[in-house]
């Protein structure tokens, strides 16, 4: 996730905008109350929540901080308004859900808050950058992850990586998965552990060489869906498509015929688990 900021001018426009779709989620919420039956609508995902009431759907305060965090700050998140609000039609249906999202930015309060009473965890590469956010924002729930891949090696990887048979769709897992140089094998139990319902990429780095790229979050992500028990799909959020790597990658393990939106440079693919659909060829797509 790049650490940009827009020109002042972008800036007030995406503010305002900004605060309009977390004050919207929070009109959102408030109609929510009305119903009497509100789990037979699908807006209670997590698995251990059995009926809403008035009170889960007021305001929280990570909310409200977002709101005023973005009301008073020039710095904005690095996707557009339009790139944004992908994610946030997706989180209106499904929220309070299970959210992984890569990266660790400016737009990780705005995630949080269009999630409330959900679990959203940042995966962040850089350590130090995880203290400056955690800093200013220490209600954030995010983790330092450590990469075994560099972008440089991309081409290699994508021509080599069906040698190994823990590689493959039939056989890939993520804890413990050495052989597969694209398992993200060091995340924290709560990742391993967890469905996610959403899994947002906008990380790590990949715009020079020895950067770790996002080869293996993108393996990683689609293994996490295809191994999903739950019902539903599992909705994938891929950022910076314009970039070679990012693309390849996409078309090779989340699949063109899962996309289902692209706008601007991002890509919003709707993931089946492994049991839901008939693999031809014994690979991915």
């Amino acid at each position: 996730m790049k650490r940009l900021q827009f020109t002042p001018e972008k800036s007030c426009l995406f503010v305002v905008a900004l605060s309009g779709l977390i004050i919207g989620a929070l009109v959102f919420s408030s109609l929510i109350r009305s119903v009497d039956n509100i789990s037979s609508f699908g807006l209670c995902s997590l698995a251990s929540t059995k009926h809403c009431t008035a009170a889960d759907y007021a305001a929280t305060p990570i909310q409200l901080q977002a709101i005023l965090h973005y009301a008073t700050s020039k710095i904005v998140p690095q996707q557009s308004l339009a790139e944004v609000s992908v994610t946030y039609d997706v989180l209106k249906t499904r929220s309070p859900c299970n959210f992984l999202v890569f990266g660790l930015g400016f737009d990780s309060l705005m995630w949080t808050s269009l999630n409330p009473h959900g679990n959203t965890l940042f995966l962040e590469e850089d350590p130090k950058w995880v203290q400056t956010i955690l800093k200013k924002h220490p209600t954030l729930n995010a983790h330092t992850v450590q990469y075994r891949t560099q972008l440089q090696e991309a081409e290699g990887l994508l021509k080599t990586y069906r040698s190994e048979p823990l590689c493959s769709p039939s056989k890939a897992y993520l804890r413990g998965n050495y052989k597969c140089k694209l398992a993200l094998t060091g995340l924290p139990d709560e990742v391993y552990d967890k469905e996610w319902d959403l899994i947002m990429i906008d990380a790590p780095r990949g715009y020079f060489p020895e950067a770790p790229g996002r080869m293996a979050a993108i393996f990683s992500a689609v293994v996490m869906a295809r191994g999903r028990k739950g019902p539903g799909v599992t909705h994938v959020f891929l950022h910076d498509v314009d970039r070679r790597v990012e693309k390849t990658f996409a078309e090779e393990f989340l699949c063109r015929k899962y996309l289902v939106k692209a706008v601007g440079r991002l890509w919003h693919f709707e993931i089946p688990s492994a049991a839901n659909v008939s693999q031809s060829g014994g690979w991915f797509c």
